[in-house]
């Protein structure tokens, strides 16, 4: 399929919006969970109190359904104040993680994750294969890991959570190739289609931002190293 210049120029200004988007919301993340981590009282909160966790975990969960199911209604401001307050709340509930794992660890991890990203981003971008047969295959494989995370509460089996892992490493891997390829459909067809270049960039980001931030969090299962 030939693509006009004009396609072609508003999928790579889209691309590059949704990845500015995204670095700033990992930025607010990574900048307020060191930030925290480094003040007694709020660790000492988060610690002791898991009920103000769980309160920070619906208030992300709230954010994105806001997100995702009111975009349309939503003007391009709140679109974007809602995607900075979801990554300033992340980034207060993985403050802990600093109380729970080592700085090297975590340094470690971090670099991993993104060097595996950026990889799959690239392939993302300038693969030719149609990446579209993986959603389904990813959908079902990201409710398999929830349904077993769930279970795990209850079974607190090491083996389960072993093999859920190894299928989060690989499923949000693969999240990233398919999403990244799935903003640059976006872009192909925003032009002339009359939708708002802001809103669509915000969500876009949201969803590679989630895949990099689940993407860490398995890997850290892996290379975190708690502290003693």
């Amino acid at each position: 399929m030939v693509f006009s210049e004009y396609q072609l120029e508003a999928a790579g200004t889209l691309v590059r919006r949704v990845f500015g988007w995204m670095t700033l919301g990992l930025s607010i993340t990574g900048i307020t969970a060191f930030a925290l981590s480094k003040v007694p009282q709020v660790q000492q909160l988060l610690a002791t109190n898991p009920s103000v966790t769980f309160i920070l975990i619906l208030i992300q969960l709230g954010l994105v359904l806001f997100l995702s199911f009111g975009l349309e209604k939503m003007s391009p401001q709140a679109a974007i104040l809602s995607y900075l307050v979801y990554s300033f709340a992340t980034g207060v509930t993985f403050s802990i993680l600093f109380l729970l794992f080592t700085g090297a660890s975590l340094a470690l991890t971090f670099f991993i994750c993104a060097a595996t990203f950026g990889a799959m981003a690239l392939y993302g971008l300038v693969t030719r294969s149609d990446l579209s047969g993986l959603g389904n295959f990813l959908f079902m494989g990201l409710i398999g890991l929830i349904i077993s995370g769930v279970v795990n509460i209850f079974l607190k089996s090491s083996q389960v959570d072993f093999v859920s892992s190894i299928f989060g490493v690989i499923i949000f891997t693969l999240f990233t190739a398919y999403d990244v390829q799935m903003v640059k459909r976006f872009g192909l067809a925003l032009y002339n289609s009359g939708a708002d270049m802001t809103k669509v960039s915000i969500m876009s980001a949201l969803k590679l931002y989630l895949d990099f931030v689940n993407l860490f969090l398995y890997l850290l299962r892996f290379f975190g190293q708690r502290r003693d």
